[in-house]
């Protein structure tokens, strides 16, 4: 009895022996009308069924499809956060259609030969096309007698090209330094069907000259603001990554050094160095790199006791890895939302200068030189009217841009759905108002 009784233990009260459980599941396998329904598994949405022949068909495609990679303009492959920040600067209308104009505009410059020029875009003579705005040509290929490149400004090369051919010129005929000898009356002149925006004091026109401005302006803002951004960024970084005395060496040179007169300094360099594009883009470059200082330098404080961080040191990888490999990439959110005031601060800055005679050199298109040029002459009106209208605009639209790339990158703005997504942006958590 012990032996079978530890054989076959003693079933639970209430429930029938093993041995009969047993006996039931054989006779219910081999009753039809007894056996129990199993879940057909081409029933379950996504599961894979095997025939006969061992195949595996595929599964559904609606369940197993891949999400579509987020990608801008089609071409470059963006996180979701990216494009959550496209899509809140593009709800941000006003600046939205800032870029857009501003990038019109910018663009069209860039093509000034083409627009406002004293070449023909294109000659036929004597049955052989010529292109003046790109190549030069002397006046004994269209018939003159001399071997310097021809004016085609001059009735004489007019009409030995209207004999055999013909010219087609640009929508201004005139360049930033053309002095029309052919004005009505003396310069200034105002605004006529000829020159649109009338002439300075020097008998040149103000539109060519303000199309030509504009873009030296703009590049000359952007170069600044790349270069003072590189400069700064790197100087925040050290100081925020290494803390300590290094950091506060480099806060007390900063202080010093944003103490000292920039404008005096930069009228005194001015008046024993040849002025020039580049080299008044290094003198400003000297005292315009400390604006990205202080907000880098916070982010590294800030972010060199993160996690990762001390993950990334306890690795062994070298500190400049750290820094712009891990670091940086956290810090840009806060950098990218200055640069478009650092921009307009670099174009005002080159305005003033030009204004006062220590910037570019004379006759260069700029729009400081033509406030100037409305400041003495009080009675041409449309000289100081085209100066004001023209920087209104342009760092109106740089001001635009940059409060919708701040709103774009602020984590507490919400917006409506995704396009394409279908969902929508999680609203950001209103604090209670006292009670």
């Amino acid at each position: 009895m012990s032996d079978r009784a530890s054989t076959h233990p003693t079933p639970p009260s209430g429930g029938p022996p093993p041995e009969r459980e047993r006996d039931r599941d054989r006779t219910h396998a081999h009753d039809p009308e007894r056996q129990v329904p199993r879940e057909d598994p081409a029933a379950v949405p996504g599961a894979h069924v095997e025939d006969r022949a061992g195949a595996r068909p595929a599964a559904d495609p609606a369940l197993t499809a891949t999400p579509p990679t987020d990608r801008f303009l089609g071409m470059v492959a963006i996180s979701p956060l990216t494009r959550r920040r496209l899509h809140n600067f593009r709800a941000n209308r006003r600046g939205y259609w800032a870029l857009i104009v501003f990038v019109v505009l910018f663009v069209l410059s860039l093509f000034a030969e083409f627009i406002a020029n004293d070449k023909p875009l294109l000659v036929r003579y004597d049955g052989d096309f010529f292109v003046p705005v790109l190549v030069s040509y002397p006046e004994t290929a269209f018939g003159g007698e001399f071997e310097t490149e021809a004016e085609y400004r001059d009735p004489f090369v007019k009409d030995l090209i209207a004999e055999k051919g013909w010219m087609v010129w640009p929508l201004v005929p005139f360049s930033y330094r053309t002095i029309n000898y052919d004005l009505p009356q003396p310069a200034p002149s105002p605004p006529d069907s000829v020159n649109w925006l009338g002439t300075d004091d020097q008998g040149r026109d103000v539109l060519a000259r303000l199309i030509y401005g504009f873009r030296l302006s703009v590049l000359f803002g952007l170069a600044l603001t790349v270069f003072s951004s590189v400069v700064g960024v790197a100087a925040g970084a050290v100081q925020g990554y290494f803390g300590g005395w290094t950091d506060l060496i480099f806060q007390r040179v900063i202080e010093v050094w944003q103490g000292l007169p920039v404008l005096y300094l930069l009228i005194i360099m001015s008046s024993f160095i040849i002025p020039g594009f580049w080299t008044l883009l290094f003198l400003m470059l000297l005292f315009n790199w400390m604006a990205l200082v202080g907000v880098v330098r916070a982010e590294f404080l800030r972010a060199r006791n993160f996690d990762y961080v001390r993950a990334a040191k306890a690795l062994g990888q070298p500190d400049r890895v750290i820094m712009f490999k891990h670091v940086l990439p956290n810090a840009m959110v806060a950098t990218i939302t200055f640069l478009p005031f650092i921009l307009t601060g670099a174009i005002t800055a080159l305005t003033g200068l030009d204004f006062l005679g220590f910037g570019l050199p004379p006759g260069s298109p700029s729009l400081g030189e033509l406030v100037q040029q409305g400041k003495s002459n009080l009675q041409a009106p449309w000289l100081g009217f085209t100066a004001f209208f023209a920087l209104a605009v342009m760092l109106s639209l740089l001001v635009f841009i940059g409060e919708a790339l701040r709103d774009a990158f602020d984590p507490r703005k919400a917006v409506g759905p995704i396009p394409g997504r279908g969902h929508a942006a999680r609203p950001a958590a209103q604090p209670k108002a006292a009670e």
